[in-house]
């Protein structure tokens, strides 16, 4: 459903026991909701959780921001390689205010938060900006953007700043396989018949959302790498919080779960031996028990 906000507009999808404690699910880079499996969503559901999954800005069904302009990728990344300022058409900040935004929508006072990848980043700004806001913190193969981190295997980033052979809507899912399959999990490998299904439904959905879908993934990726580092937010958190973060992750390598965690007071870290930058199917149960359990803790003192 659509939700208006003085920000913009956003798609959302709540599900799970209206009584449920509301968790704020918050996605990756040119990622959708529909992205979130539905099988690790309906387990959040089993746990006891109100899910709110709903589309970040410039992807999907939300409002797109093409007036912003594209940003030069290849360029964007060179200047964030070589640590010169990269300048975005918009920070991570925003998307943390979209997400307050959303939250006052629906007259939520405090949610429980999950973010993944870019997303853990929007929810690390959240809840340093509005901590009165955040009831439990949980970080999937995240990062505080601190630029000593190591960063991605060259192979990934160059298919990250790579484009589709065309426009056509099977270049774009073929681009796709290509991407999630240099980010996969070895020790959990996907059925390549699933994820390309999945590929396809997730570009013709975003297609449904209007024209410049490649542009708001650059929008978005030009504000994770013009966001400044995080680090210095984080050991003023006092929420319970789980890391959650794989040994194999080629994307942001484990380095980057375990800074987190050092850095945020309190915080539990799980390594998961043989997790890429993906959610695999076996691991669901895991994933759904870490968020669970964090959620009951206590704050740190």
């Amino acid at each position: 459903m659509q939700i208006p906000t003085p920000r913009l507009r956003l798609e959302v999808e709540l599900g799970g026991p209206v009584d449920g404690a509301p968790l704020l699910m918050i996605m990756g880079l040119g990622m959708q909701l529909i992205d979130w499996p539905e099988g690790l969503v309906g387990m959040l559901h089993d746990r006891g959780f109100r899910t709110i999954r709903f589309d970040n800005r410039d992807v999907g069904l939300s409002e797109r921001f093409e007036a912003l302009g594209t940003p030069n990728l290849a360029w964007q990344g060179l200047k964030h390689w070589l640590n010169l300022p990269v300048h975005a058409p918009y920070t991570l900040d925003a998307l943390a205010e979209d997400s307050l935004a959303l939250l006052d929508a629906l007259g939520l006072a405090r949610v429980h938060v999950l973010g993944i990848s870019m997303g853990g980043m929007v929810a690390q700004l959240l809840a340093a900006q509005s901590p009165g806001r955040v009831r439990s913190l949980a970080l999937l193969m995240s990062s505080s953007g601190a630029r000593d981190l190591p960063g991605p295997r060259p192979r990934v980033r160059q298919v990250m700043l790579s484009r589709p052979a065309s426009m056509l809507e099977e270049a774009v899912v073929e681009h796709q396989v290509k991407v999630f399959t240099a980010i996969g999990s070895p020790g959990f490998p996907p059925d390549p018949d699933t994820l390309r299904a999945q590929c396809r439904r997730a570009v013709h959905r975003s297609r449904q959302g209007g024209p410049g879908a490649a542009s708001g993934y650059a929008r978005q990726l030009a504000a994770v790498v013009a966001s400044p580092d995080r680090s210095p937010l984080l050991p003023a958190l006092r929420l319970p919080t789980v890391v959650v973060h794989g040994l194999d992750d080629p994307l942001l390598p484990p380095a980057c779960g375990e800074q987190l965690a050092r850095l945020i007071p309190g915080a539990r870290l799980e390594l998961i031996p043989g997790l890429g930058h993906d959610l695999p199917p076996a691991l669901w149960p895991r994933l759904a028990d870490a968020v669970a359990a964090n959620a009951l803790r206590e704050p740190a003192a």
